[in-house]
Order: C-alpha cells, then structure tokens, then sequence
C-alpha cells in the first residue's frame, strides 16, 4: 500500500519513517520547546497512520477523510505523550489514532442514537483513554463506570449502541497477497494489542538496514541456510550469522 496510495495529495512511498530513538529525541526536544521538533514528529509519524487507516479499508468512507482524522489522533498523541513512562510512542499513538477515526465514524453515522446515550458513550471512551493511559492496560466496564460514577450496565449499552456493524466479508488487511476478511477471523481471540504487536514488528523491520531486512527475508520467508544466504549475498557465512543475529536483536529490542 504504501508504494502505491496518494493521500491528501502525498506520496505515501516517500513518508519518512523514525526510529524509536529519533522519536523518543524529538519528543525531548519539543517538550523543551523546540517547535521544529513537534513538525518533525508529524510528518516522521504519517506512516503509522496510514497503518491504522488500512484498518477501516471497505467501510466506503473517503481514505482522505480517514487519514486528515488520523492525524488529528496523531498530533493529540503527540502533545499529551508521557516520556517519562516505559512506554513506546506507537503503543501509545495507534489508540489514539483509532480512536479519533472511530468518533468520526460515529459522528457521520446514519443510524440515530439518543443524545443522552451518545453522551455517555463519548464519556466512557474518554475514561478509558485515561485509564489506558494511567494503567497501561485495556481498563475493565467496572473500572470505566467507578469512574464516571454510573452502573456498569449503562457503560456496556451505550458503547455497544455506537459500534458500527461489521460485514463478514470486509477486508481486515492486505499486503499486496491474498486479503484477509472479518469471516476469516471469526472464532479468533484476536484484540488490539495483537494488532498493536503487529504494527510495532512492521515498524521494527523498518529499521534496519537493506542488507539485514534481505537477510531476514531469504533466512524466514524463503527458508534458505545461512550458507545459501551466503553465496547469494556474497559475504561470509559468518557475516551472515552476526548479520542475522544483530538484526534480530534489535527487532527484539524495539518490540
């Protein structure tokens, strides 16, 4: 996709993608008032949201629209990011992200829904971006109505009146192979956080160095022996164990 989408008249093959260190030195340097840093920051971190907006593909909804909401999600991460937490800045952002496209997506839906319980929706997903953020983790329905005070039951209706309905055959991802729809999945415990993995290997895997990534690439997807890599490559099959070991380690790292 990113080889070959124009949103809001970008060329999505040219966005530059940071790495965790230029995030984390950016994110530094803007809280210490750089705001050059800041722009840096949103247009170093574009791809993350096409990521996201991948996601909502076959919705029918205007890629453009999809992506400008992105970045709103984007830029509000940005400013209210915590560099003092042990966090990685995509574990953080890619919530955001969806879930300013989800209001979005709400806000433009045709089904009516009572203002009362809308409210109560907005209400209960800003507490559990608030709680994700404090506790790191998906907050349970009883966390999310202690905290606004009102009974569970209220918080489980009135989310699951803004959830939009789902076709089976809608397309969940593609890679430019065979696309993956909804009915494949059903029966899966597939969450956020597996997506979020996802997402942050992607992002791991776009760090290194072309040498290492077609390393990885013969090694895992191809299924040759270092050896094979070796004669393909042209360097020793030595380099190539110390090659593919070093990248490993950082994608284990930065994950």
């Amino acid at each position: 996709m990113y080889n070959k989408v124009e949103i809001c008249g970008v060329n999505t093959s040219t966005l530059k993608v940071l790495t965790e260190k230029e995030k984390m030195t950016l994110l530094h340097q803007m809280q210490a008032g750089d705001k050059s840093a800041r722009d840096q920051l949103v247009s170093g971190n574009l791809r993350l949201v096409l990521s996201v907006v991948q996601r909502f593909v076959g919705r029918g909804e205007n890629l453009d629209d999809l992506f400008q909401v992105g970045c709103i999600g984007l830029v509000k991460s940005i400013d209210n990011f915590d560099i003092n937490q042990n966090v990685r800045f995509s574990t953080y952002a890619v919530p955001m992200i969806i879930g300013e496209i989800r209001r979005y997506l709400r806000d433009n839906n045709s089904i009516r829904i009572s203002r009362s319980v809308r409210d109560t929706a907005y209400k209960a997903m800003q507490a559990k971006e608030r709680l994700m953020a404090e506790k790191q983790r998906e907050p349970t329905v009883a966390e999310i109505a202690k905290e606004l005070e009102i009974p569970p039951e209220d918080v489980v209706v009135a989310l699951e009146a803004i959830v939009e309905p789902v076709s089976l055959y809608e397309p969940v991802y593609s890679d430019g192979g065979d696309t993956i729809y909804v009915l494949d999945q059903v029966g899966d415990h597939n969450d956020d956080r597996n997506w979020l993995d996802e997402i942050a290997l992607k992002e791991a895997i776009n760090n290194l160095n072309e040498r290492e990534k077609k390393i990885l690439y013969l090694r895992f997807f191809k299924g040759k022996t270092q050896i094979e890599v070796s004669n393909e490559i042209g360097i020793s099959q030595a380099q190539v164990s110390r090659l593919e070991k070093g990248a490993l380690q950082q994608i284990k790292g930065e994950i």
